[in-house]
């Protein structure tokens, strides 16, 4: 369970307040909320108009979810047309919003072009205090009008490396192969790399003893790369390559080894590479070494 922190909550009350009395004198001075008023004049509060926007609101949602799930019963395997989906889904959540705010306050008889034109000098203001909200949502259009990168790609951006599971006109959701889910604001979407443009490369690097027989040992490494590669095509989009004597170890002589798959297998493909090249060196008769320590006593 998350611990509360009070002092943050009292931070945030105070900044809040602090705002709501800045927006309100700025208000006061430009006389805003006299056209405030105005709008409010012809507010109608009853029992019956209470009941038309209750009922209006739950048309509008009602219409809301069927049309979300109709988006959501359309299957593609396109990335680019299910990223539409995906901002599609999440623009017609804020419209509905905004939707019923505005019809309802029509409903009850207040001038919604004179609330919306009164609010233009707070909205200013507003709009420089949440100037990142304004940037997430910039860079999100821009990001998707690009295509910079899809549902379903694995992407890599400061340092975290995940699939796109959904993409919002504020924020984008990766997750790992661990399962861990990571929000990123879309204006902190930079240096982006994304790994579904190409295949990616698992790389394994195993030791055999310096008493071992390299050159007869690399003429059975082409066989043993085909049968490891017949074993795992559903992951191996092709032969596993030999790069040769990757390091002089104090143990062992290090061999290299790289197999092209999808990004979304590179770790399963190097620990399936590392356990097929063990099995194939110990079935050639070749024993993987191990760090010893060697004790001289005169």
């Amino acid at each position: 369970m998350k611990s509360f922190d009070t002092g943050k909550v009292i931070k945030k009350i105070v900044i809040y307040l602090v705002l709501c009395a800045a927006l309100i004198g700025l208000g006061l001075a430009t006389k805003v909320f006299s056209s405030f008023g105005n709008a409010f004049a012809n507010l109608k509060v009853s029992f019956s108009a209470i009941l038309r926007v209750i009922l209006m609101a739950a048309i509008v949602l009602v219409i809301e979810n069927l049309v979300l799930l109709i988006l959501s019963l359309i299957k593609t395997n396109n990335k680019r047309f299910g990223t539409v989906l995906s901002i599609a889904g999440n623009a017609i959540r804020y419209i509905t919003a905004v939707l019923i705010l505005c019809w309802g306050l029509s409903i009850l008889g207040a001038d919604v072009g004179t609330i919306v034109a009164g609010l233009g000098i707070v909205a200013l203001v507003v709009g420089f205090g949440a100037n990142s909200l304004i940037a997430d949502m910039v860079t999100g259009i821009f990001m998707i009008f690009e295509n910079q990168y899809n549902i379903g790609d694995y992407i890599e951006v400061g340092g975290f490396r995940g699939k796109v599971t959904s993409i919002g006109i504020r924020t984008t959701c990766l997750e790992d192969a661990g399962g861990n889910v990571k929000i990123v604001n879309n204006s902190a979407m930079t240096n982006i790399l994304n790994r579904s443009d190409h295949s990616s490369r698992a790389v394994s690097v195993i030791g055999i003893p310096y008493a071992t027989d390299l050159e007869a040992l690399e003429l059975k490494i082409p066989k043993m790369m085909e049968d490891i590669y017949a074993r795992h095509t559903d992951v191996m989009l092709s032969k596993p390559v030999y790069l040769g004597v990757d390091q002089l170890a104090d143990s062992s002589v290090v061999l290299k080894f790289v197999v092209e798959v999808d990004d979304k297998n590179i770790y399963s493909g190097g620990r399936i590479l590392n356990r097929e090249l063990f099995l194939s060196m110990r079935n050639a008769g070749v024993e993987v070494p191990f760090p010893q320590l060697d004790v001289h006593q005169d």
